[in-house]
């Protein structure tokens, strides 16, 4: 029977295979530039390429490509082959030090935000030598990161790896000051808990919502949802555990650590969580798990879907970033431990954050802003658009106790009991979980639970080291220069938990009543996409940014563009798709049955018989939901065609907002209700009931 730790990780050019096939020089001068980010030698990048070409033929591959993330969210790749010509002209296998380290992809035909020009072709794609090459298919494929010809950032690794380098300067400064010599660097470690619909395909495909826009843009809810909560974490289906036994063996080969899988609350949702690992590893995995779900998915006859909303009325689908300081000799600088109260160098650290996502909270917000994502966040399955934080009883015992100087009392764990003798006895956390806050400790890392599910995490996680590495840079630059240490270290937690201790909320999120405190507060409440991102202009936000060397101005407008540039077509998109699904599909199909109906009727009333009330009550209500659909119809179409001579795209993502999206909620409400009307053969495709239970069947 073959074992997991037989393959796992054989499609990876990892540490092993380099300490194998480098000679030891060459694999020290990698390792330095990998852990202390010390320059490659062009020497060193050559005898590299020839071993991973090596490597990778022995293993099928007969191409590489630089995979990259442009900042279309998902990853970019041009395949090249490994051949080549002698001066005979015999075929023979290359792969350069050149060809590894560059590649020169189209900028001008990825988003850019104005940052190029069409007639300003050229990009460049640098190896990113911290993140491991692996074999996709027979392509090796090379993570890297992708600039324009002026040095701009036109993807989210570059930003993603600034943001590393950022906190990581400024976290060393910090436990320097608590006597840590040895560490030299700081990494920041993410695991990203991905959740997804699973759909029959051959349904999916008879949906022209689902296969344009990713989401049913029709629906009415079925007779059972998730009310009764029977399929978060139940039994997994034979079809479900085939993909996930399939998926997790394909994830493994490529070194991804997939470690939980479970059903979510909605018939048809999942979701699967790996181990934590350094940012730019989790964003580089994350990528590739949702390439492959989708890839595997397939071959079990399923859609992966990822969309953020795919069903009204029922859960939505997020993507958890559990994010937390590790130094590189082991030191997780945001535990604890078992006397928090005491534990100075983890203080100082919480209070980094609480201070950071207090005055970054629009950063955070949209870093999660999608069109998709405006449909779920405030729901009861994720948390509301307003950014607070929650810490549990024991956290925010201890900081009430250093703001007010007051003793601390430890919280005793308490055993748990649950009244059966045989069972095993173990002590309770000392603090309970919150589902509801978007930010919340949960230990010994901090779970952000914003985010949709198709968005790559590395915009979270750059908005969240700068900030952080801003706050640790001013925390460093007083301590360093004190002339008492401990008496300005407490100053300076008991100014910070006063100054923002507003973010702190450890109650219900979902309760009206939170977006009236949180008003009282000064938290802003950004409930869509275009409400968020110019924001991401705000002076503070411009500053910080420059400050910590991330992003610059052209870099932030360009992706502010790029993202409100998004917004519209999603949108667009989905309009169109109704427009198109009312016009083609769904009003002759009613108009068809209700005329079935009023045929019925008039058959009966001609021979003498008692009219049925059902065929006469139906057919009117039929007729007035097809007047209200022809008019949103012709509505929609007026609206979307008058928005698309606006060129701002502010003004444009605006107008959006307000017009269009109010008509084709009206749309949808008057078809969903003659959908609950129509004969179930009569309507044109699949249903929510069909959708969302063949699969567990």
């Amino acid at each position: 029977m073959e074992r997991i730790t037989d393959y796992f990780g054989c499609l990876v050019f990892n540490d092993t295979v380099m300490k194998a096939r480098l000679s030891p020089e060459v694999y020290g001068s990698l390792k330095k530039t990998i852990e202390e980010g010390s320059a490659l030698d062009n020497n060193v990048a050559s005898a590299v390429a020839e071993a991973m070409k090596d490597w990778a033929t022995e293993h099928g591959a007969t191409h590489f490509t630089h995979w990259f993330q442009p900042l279309t969210g998902i990853t970019a790749e041009k395949h090249d082959s490994f051949v080549s010509s002698d001066k005979e002209g015999k075929v023979i296998l290359e792969f350069s030090g050149k060809e590894l380290i560059k590649g020169e992809p189209d900028a001008s035909s990825f988003p850019s935000g104005g940052l190029r020009a069409t007639f300003e072709a050229r990009g460049y794609t640098a190896w990113d030598p911290t993140s491991y090459a692996f074999i996709k298919g027979k392509t090796l494929c090379i993570p890297t990161a992708f600039c324009s010809y002026g040095g701009e950032a036109l993807d989210k690794k570059t930003p993603l790896l600034r943001s590393m380098e950022a906190i990581s300067k400024q976290a060393l400064r910090i436990v320097r000051l608590f006597g840590n010599t040895d560490a030299k660097h700081v990494d920041t470690c993410v695991g990203a808990e991905q959740e997804y619909f699973l759909i029959d395909k051959e349904m999916y495909d008879k949906r022209k919502d689902l296969v344009f826009t990713g989401r049913t843009l029709f629906g009415a809810k079925p007779p059972k949802g998730q009310e009764l909560d029977d399929h978060y974490f139940g039994a997994i289906k034979p079809r479900v555990a085939e993909f996930m036994e399939d998926l997790d063996k394909e994830l493994w080969k490529v070194g991804i650590l997939a470690k939980t899988e479970h059903n979510e609350a909605a018939p048809a949702q999942h979701e699967l969580a790996p181990i934590y690992t350094t940012t730019n590893t989790a964003t580089d995995h994350n990528q590739l798990t949702m390439e492959l779900m989708q890839k595997v998915a397939a071959r079990h006859g399923l859609v992966c879907n990822l969309h953020e909303k795919p069903f009204a009325g029922v859960n939505g689908s997020g993507k958890h970033n559990n994010w937390s300081l590790r130094t590189d000799n082991g030191v997780n600088l945001l535990k604890p431990g078992d006397t928090p109260y005491e534990n100075a160098q983890f203080l100082l650290f919480l209070c980094a954050v609480i201070k950071a996502v207090d005055e970054y909270a629009d950063l955070l917000r949209i870093s999660s802003a999608t069109a998709g994502n405006d449909h779920r966040l405030g729901a009861n399955e994720a948390p509301p658009a307003i950014v607070s934080m929650f810490l549990g009883s024991e956290l925010t015992a201890v900081l009430n106790a250093i703001e007010n100087d007051t003793p601390y009392s430890k919280t005793e764990r308490m055993e748990m009991l649950f009244g059966v003798d045989s069972l095993p006895k173990f002590l309770r956390d000392t603090t309970d979980r919150n589902r509801t806050s978007p930010f919340a400790f949960t230990g010994n890392k901090f779970e952000f639970r914003m985010l949709g599910a198709p968005s790559s995490i590395a915009d979270t996680n750059v908005m969240l080291n700068a900030a952080v590495s801003d706050v640790l840079c001013g925390f460093a630059d007083r301590l360093e220069n004190c002339a008492d240490f401990d008496t300005e270290l407490h100053e300076l937690l008991k100014e910070t938990i006063k100054e923002h201790k507003r973010i702190l909320f450890d109650g219900n999120g979902y309760d009206g009543a939170w977006v009236q405190e949180a008003e009282k507060r000064g938290l802003p409440n950004f409930r869509t996409t275009p409400d968020c991102m110019t924001h991401l202009l705000d002076e503070k936000n411009a500053e910080m940014f420059a400050r910590t060397g991330v992003f610059s101005l052209a870099e932030l407008r360009s992706r502010c563009d790029i993202m409100l540039d998004n917004y519209i077509k999603t949108v667009s998109i989905e309009a169109a798709t109704m427009l198109d699904m009312s016009r083609r599909q769904i009003m002759p199909a009613v108009s068809a049955y209700s005329a079935e109906l009023t045929a019925r009727y008039d058959k009966k009333s001609g021979v003498g018989k008692i009219p049925f009330k059902y065929e006469m009550k139906t057919a009117r209500r039929l007729s007035e939901l097809l007047d209200v659909m022809a008019d949103k119809t012709d509505e929609l179409d007026t609206v979307f065609t008058q928005l698309k001579d606006i060129e701002d795209v502010t003004e444009h993502s605006c107008a959006i907002r307000d017009r269009l999206i109010p008509v084709m909620e009206a749309l949808r409400a008057a078809a969903d209700e003659a959908e609950t009307l129509t004969a179930e053969d009569c309507w044109p495709f699949p249903t929510y009931e069909k959708l969302l239970f063949s699969v567990n069947l």
